[in-house]
């Protein structure tokens, strides 16, 4: 009898679990492979919900549209096409996994928008915990199967055989706790495989002030990078508008964490400015409009920037998101942002602030990276045998600036038309992998005698200081300047010998690549586009007028 094709999945977001749930459903052996427990992956901090044509008067066309022009002409159409079309029967799917999304008293899915949407298409469910609501389903129905489960597992490398990938190398149950030598590393372990899927998240953790987990290291994106996959628009990460200021943004959840004693980064969700509330400077005025027709619904980039240039404007200090008109009363209005927004209303009012009473201040953060693994429409890389699915993937749907609320939308689909491929690849050996030719790369750290800088001015290298290089110089506002000085230091760090022993030390090496990468690609991205924005790409009057955007922003005591 014929052994069935065995998949290593790696992360257990939405993606890496749908994948693993169809991988299953068509006859592959699969093991999940996760480096923290289950549950715990960005799915799970999602507050703003999944976008889909779920409603009559919605058309697929108008969610193409939007994706497409929020992505500033660089997302795939073929992809948005997959992404907006599938998506439905993806919804339908997790709703009979379980996921109670919220519903009216008439019984009708409750609509929601969010910025850059024409129609309100986001389904949310308990208001602001939709993240939460389906990755519990989704867990359910995997620990009910008979995928094997791998947790506290790290991803070291892949393994290639030849022209194909086929196996990891990972550290399993690395000691924690005060009994444990800091030193102390687990063990290692080889398992080979007929296919493997990356679906490892993002890489927030490159940036000093980010809604991301703290397990959003970049593993994925590095391990294909030390492979020869072909990885590409790493340029483009996006900055969430609002954060809430005051919060410490290094290492904290995505949407924030308002558990007992997370503490951590707290972002507020663009649902609650499609439910109608303002951006407001220090004065009380509305800025957004002065850099967007749709104001405080704009694509993200266009938001997170505007409030960029208030913050410069106003020496530093943070802009204010106004919910305070939503409803006649401050009661009715507490009683409201508790029901719609019972997370982020619990979090805010934790910090001590009564958001039914009084704006509350914000600033942008580190939030979500649009590009990766370059895959095709079914997670397939320029690799055989490897596949890559969710934000560690480059589909082409997300273009230059993704869409709120189509990153849920993106791991159902392009996950479950991974798991679908599996098994059909392996039997047949064939390989389309995608169209686009790959980018050579060149992997090894320019020697720091080579780099433009004297050895004493490089500053020692810790997480924390790679964090506020990037954040200063290849963050929400970048020029050749920053970028060449960020790649040197960067060059200078990694030409340093380093023992690689415990998660730390590997998950150190991963943002090393992956930030030397991005700040290459920024490089070679000389015009502005998107969430890629050079300040010496704009005429001489509007480059002036965002000169010390990065520095303010560095230099906020978030």
């Amino acid at each position: 009898m014929t052994a069935p094709v065995h998949a290593i999945v790696v992360g257990s977001g939405i993606a890496g679990l749908t994948v693993a749930l169809h991988a299953l459903g068509h006859g592959c052996r699969v093991t999940l492979v996760t480096k923290d427990v289950l549950e715990h992956a960005n799915t799970r901090y999602a507050q703003g919900g999944i976008a889909g044509v779920m409603f009559d008067d919605d058309r697929a066309e108008d969610h193409l549209r939007d994706t497409l022009t929020a992505g500033a002409g660089l997302g795939d159409p073929a992809a948005v096409r997959v992404l907006v079309e599938e998506g439905p029967a993806r919804i339908r799917e997790l709703i009979a996994l379980g996921v109670a999304f919220d519903r009216g008293t008439d019984g009708a899915f409750v609509k929601g928008l969010e910025a850059a949407h024409s129609y309100p298409r986001i389904l949310h469910s308990g208001g602001d915990a939709t993240g939460t609501a389906i990755e519990k389903a989704l867990v359910a129905r995997l620990r009910a199967s008979s995928v094997r489960v791998l947790e506290h597992a790290f991803l070291v490398d892949l393994v290639r055989q030849g022209e194909r990938i086929t196996g990891v190398d990972l550290l399993i149950g690395e000691p924690a706790g005060s009994d444990a030598a800091p030193t102390a590393a687990g063990r290692r372990e080889r398992i080979h495989a007929d296919a493997v899927v990356l679906a490892t998240g993002g890489a927030g953790e490159l940036y000093a002030h980010t809604t991301n987990p703290a397990v959003a290291t970049a593993d994925g994106i590095a391990a294909a990078l030390r492979a020869g996959a072909d990885v590409t628009d790493l340029e483009f990460f996006q900055f969430h508008p609002t954060v809430l200021e005051g919060a410490n943004t290094a290492a904290g959840p995505r949407a924030g964490d308002a558990e007992p004693g997370a503490g951590g980064s707290f972002l507020v969700s663009e649902a609650v400015r499609g439910e109608g509330a303002t951006l407001i400077d220090e004065t009380g005025r509305r800025f957004a409009f002065d850099a967007h027709p749709d104001g405080e619904l704009a694509p993200r980039d266009v938001v997170a920037r505007a409030i960029a240039r208030q913050m410069e404007a106003q020496g530093g200090r943070p802009v204010f998101l106004d919910a305070t008109h939503l409803r006649p009363t401050p009661e009715a209005l507490a009683e409201f942002l508790a029901r719609r927004f019972p997370t982020i209303d619990r979090a805010v009012r934790d910090r001590g602030l009564d958001w039914s009473r009084e704006p509350i201040p914000v600033t942008p953060a580190a939030h979500y990276l649009m590009g990766g693994v370059r895959t095709d429409l079914a997670g397939r890389t320029s690799i055989p045998g490897l596949y890559a699915v969710g934000e560690v993937a480059r589909t082409g749907v997300h273009g230059a600036n993704r869409l709120a609320s189509n990153s849920l939308l993106e791991g159902a689909v392009f996950g479950a038309r991974a798991g679908d491929a599996i098994a059909a690849d392996a039997v047949s050996g064939r390989w389309t992998g995608p169209a686009q030719p790959a980018i050579a790369r060149d992997l090894d750290p320019v020697r720091p005698d080579s780099a433009g800088l004297e050895p004493d001015s490089v500053p020692r290298f810790s997480r924390a200081a790679l964090q506020e290089l990037m954040w200063e110089h290849a963050g929400l506002v970048r020029d050749a300047a920053g970028l060449e000085r960020a790649g040197s230091v960067l060059a200078s760090w990694r030409a340093l010998p380093r023992v690689r022993r415990t998660e730390a030390d590997f998950e150190d090496e991963n943002l090393l690549l992956v930030a030397e990468e991005l700040v290459r690609a920024a490089l070679r991205r000389r015009d502005s586009l998107g969430a890629h924005f050079r300040r010496d790409d704009l005429p001489r009057p509007d480059r002036a007028a965002v000169s010390s955007v990065s520095g303010v922003l560095a230099g906020r005591g978030a």
